[in-house]
């Protein structure tokens, strides 16, 4: 057992929650299933979690954050997000996810949850397994995916539970029940009203599983996508010409599985990389399919849809980057140490990450296609690294340098030098320590 659920259990030891708190929802579930589970835990009582939150102040890390309207607090004990929840009951009003609640017994609660898988209970104090649906124990054997009421009228009440629905399909590898995605399909445009940070979240957490492509053609299969990324579907029947044997969407989702990580941004890059073919597509005199500028396009896309879906503007910025420089390696046969150095100085720490999209967009071309390699670059990356740090990729004279040389007054023209040394640093031409030879080409320059 888990340390906080040790010190919860004996401070309660005595007390009215003796025998009536109960662990619920992920962590009981991944325990049968034997899978790995967060430290985080949700505990249902019939007695009031206000209360208890009080009892269990003393060993939580933080003040308790209670919501008395949805009966639920919030504590942190042993490293642990705790969650604590009166037994209730839910209603909805259209147009709003968040119900009104009234206290109930621990049947009725289970009922107000997502799925039957999600219902199963354990005692905390005597470690008796609850069943209260009779339906999860056999779910979970039978690995089917069942919402507890009606599905309809599940994810109407609470939309996101269509996304929560995609995500433990391919998390746990279970089969969706008989009638729940047409019920998804059916309730879609009910995501409308969900916040566009609780769809990320899902949408992330889908991302960091290796089952992200089958979540995300399940996605669009549904059409959820329509909701929340309508951008994606011109992708899906896009083709591609002699050199590919997948449609835009298709060969987006061989990518996302080349790539196999699970991290996140990757992931996002993978997605993203050709969502600007769509827009730019076009067929030259020769009949040959063309994508001019999707990469920029791309990357303009990627970062309006990443704000929508109010994604940190850091993660945005490396995404954007991974989709804006995918095509870069491939633009010239010979990977020199001056466009090594280039790559090096506008990715910096990226270029790895993009060093695998790149790797993974490239098996997903037609089998038989030569592509670049890969090793090569890695090694003249790692040569020119050595050489030149990154952070030393700079001209060796400041702009107060130059204006001191020169006699400017600060401007456009003392930038312009400073930029010109800094070519000269990147084409291999000037030493970044190289002082001297940077002040004579500036002096040269003012006697042109």
């Amino acid at each position: 057992m888990h340390p906080a659920l040790e010190a919860i259990k004996t401070a309660t030891i005595g007390a009215p929650f003796e025998g009536d708190l109960f662990i619920v929802g992920g962590a009981v579930r991944d325990q049968l299933l034997n899978l790995p589970h967060s430290a985080d835990f949700d505990l249902v009582t019939r007695h009031s979690s206000m209360e208890l939150a009080e009892l269990l102040r003393p060993i939580s890390a933080i003040a308790p954050v209670t919501y008395e309207r949805f009966g639920t607090a919030m504590l942190q004990i042993e490293g642990a997000a705790i969650e604590l929840v009166t037994a209730r009951r839910e209603s909805y009003e259209t147009g709003s996810r968040k119900p009104t609640v009234e206290p109930a017994t621990l049947e009725e609660d289970a009922l107000r949850r997502d799925f039957t898988v999600n219902t199963l209970m354990r005692n905390l104090h005597t470690g008796q397994l609850v069943d209260p649906t009779g339906h999860g124990m056999r779910d979970l054997s039978s690995h089917i995916l069942r919402t507890p009421l009606d599905p309809v009228a599940t994810f109407h009440d609470d939309p996101l539970r269509m996304l929560r629905a995609v995500r433990f399909r391919w998390k746990l590898g279970f089969h969706p029940a008989e009638g729940l995605y047409e019920s998804i399909r059916t309730e879609r445009q009910r995501l409308r009203i969900v916040s566009y940070e609780r769809i990320r979240d899902e949408f992330a957490k889908m991302l960091a599983h290796p089952s992200a492509p089958k979540a995300m053609a399940d996605l669009m299969d549904l059409g959820l996508f329509e909701i929340f990324i309508p951008e994606f579907q011109p992708m899906v029947g896009c083709e591609q010409g002699k050199y590919h044997h997948l449609d835009v969407w298709n060969h987006t989702l061989a990518v996302l599985q080349n790539a196999g990580s699970d991290d996140v941004l990757l992931s996002l890059g993978a997605l993203f990389h050709d969502v600007g073919k769509p827009p730019t597509k076009f067929i030259d005199a020769k009949g040959d399919i063309r994508f001019f500028g999707h990469e920029d396009v791309g990357a303009k896309m990627t970062a309006e849809i990443l704000r929508r879906l109010k994604f940190p503007q850091r993660d945005i910025d490396v995404v954007t980057s991974l989709v804006r420089n995918h095509m870069r390696l491939g633009s010239s046969k010979e990977f020199t140490p001056a466009a090594a150095r280039r790559l090096l100085r506008d990715l910096g720490d990226q270029t790895e990450r993009l060093l695998d999209l790149v790797e993974a967009d490239a098996n997903g071309l037609r089998v038989g296609v030569k592509v670049m390699n890969l090793e090569k670059i890695r090694a003249r990356l790692e040569e020119v690294q050595r050489a030149t740090p990154v952070d030393q990729m700079r001209s060796p004279l400041t702009g107060g340098d130059i204006m001191n040389i020169t006699g400017l007054q600060p401007g456009p023209e003392v930038g312009r030098i400073k930029e010109m040394l800094t070519e000269k640093v990147l084409e291999g031409e000037l030493h970044p320590a190289d002082v001297e030879t940077a002040r004579k080409w500036v002096r040269a320059l003012g006697k042109a």
